[in-house]
């Protein structure tokens, strides 16, 4: 098995993609489809993560994509081919599940050996194939060891390795990390990442953990209510988020009820901070959320949006202060202790707030 070390986040100028997904959609006879008409492009050799909340349809999608699931309609193509009609084993994908499925009877090098023979590959290459995965996954001193006697992390590896041997096209990880303890859940993002940049597949990451795709994935794929919200890189997701389902799903978000005034918004007669764009259409004193990160937000002496500080908490890294508009509206500012703004947030006092119009999103209600 010769792997590629030389791909990792695609550079330069796009070229076609290696993965479409067009208008993909299953019906299981709800109220309406479990994924509805999704359609998105992956390049050859990103890390692609699907996330959304329990019910939004992505491990459905990534089940229609392995080939457990047939379609309603819609097309999935890899190299313009379209698989949808193809079984599993003709699809070259390598998947690794949520309960990593290892066979607690075999040794670590025979779970990992167990789909080259069914391939049936040659038993020389099959050892070099499995010693080379192992390497990989730095478990290559545990291949005698079998499942039991390994940690949760190992035994990740172990699937992820028993899924590379076999030299997929593409690697399916359905929530992986999401039966490991959090400090182990740290580590081996990372070390996922890390395997998957060396080898270089082109893998589709299904999780419902934001900070894994944040920190994980070259882009994000945001799916609620098995629509497609939002495709972006984690900053495009996270900074400039496209519906205010987006900007509350991923990271902490003020959502306000505000009212279009001239070329901004306003709460209760006072003028927020401009943003860069209100949406097309709105008429003056038209309902709009405007969506602000709380970590954006400063306090000021000075300034026309004013609040009375409701509760101050120290969280270690940084102050949480909750605070109340004109009209009884809530938001919290995230300052760090000891900033100058951070002396203002006592409670009871009254103080202005501001922060970049750039850093704002002003939506339809």
């Amino acid at each position: 098995m010769a792997l590629d070390t030389s791909m990792g986040a695609p550079t330069g100028a796009p070229s076609p993609a290696h993965i479409r997904i067009d208008r993909l959609t299953f019906d299981y006879g709800g109220a309406r489809p479990a994924v509805d008409a999704v359609s998105f492009e992956i390049q050859k050799g990103e890390f692609i993560g699907v996330l959304g909340p329990s019910g939004c349809g992505k491990s459905t999608t990534l089940r229609m994509f392995a080939g457990l699931l047939a379609p309603t309609s819609g097309s999935i193509l890899i190299g313009g081919r379209d698989i949808v009609a193809a079984p599993p084993w003709e699809r070259n994908l390598g998947l690794v599940f949520q309960s990593y499925a290892l066979f607690p009877h075999m040794t670590v090098a025979e779970n990992v050996a167990f789909g080259l023979k069914l391939r049936k590959i040659g038993k020389d290459e099959i050892r070099a194939r499995v010693a080379e995965a192992l390497r990989a996954v730095r478990l290559e001193a545990f291949g005698e060891r079998r499942p039991a006697e390994l940690s949760g992390g190992q035994q990740q590896r172990v699937a992820i390795a028993r899924a590379i041997v076999i030299e997929p096209e593409i690697l399916l990880l359905d929530e992986p990390l999401s039966n490991l303890d959090a400090r182990l859940r740290d580590e081996m993002r990372f070390e996922l990442r890390d395997i998957q940049t060396r080898t270089g597949i082109t893998t589709l990451f299904v999780t419902h953990d934001q900070q894994e795709a944040l920190t994980m994935c070259d882009r994000i794929v945001v799916m609620n209510g098995g629509k497609l919200e939002q495709i972006g890189t984690p900053a495009e997701i996270y900074d400039r988020p496209a519906t205010p389902f987006v900007a509350n799903f991923i990271g902490r978000a003020n959502t306000l009820t505000t009212r279009v005034a001239g070329q901004g918004v306003e709460i209760a007669g006072q003028p927020l901070p401009r943003p860069e764009a209100l949406p097309p259409g709105l008429a003056e004193g038209a309902e709009t959320l405007t969506v602000v990160r709380p970590h954006v937000i400063r306090l000021l002496t000075e300034g026309p949006l004013r609040a009375k500080v409701l509760r101050r908490v120290f969280v270690g890294s940084m102050i949480e202060v909750e605070l109340e508009l004109a009209g009884g509206q809530r938001l919290i500012a995230d300052l760090r202790p000891g900033d100058p703004d951070d002396a203002l947030a006592h409670v009871g006092n009254d103080v202005a707030l501001d922060w970049r119009g750039s850093d704002m999103r002003v939506f339809p209600a």
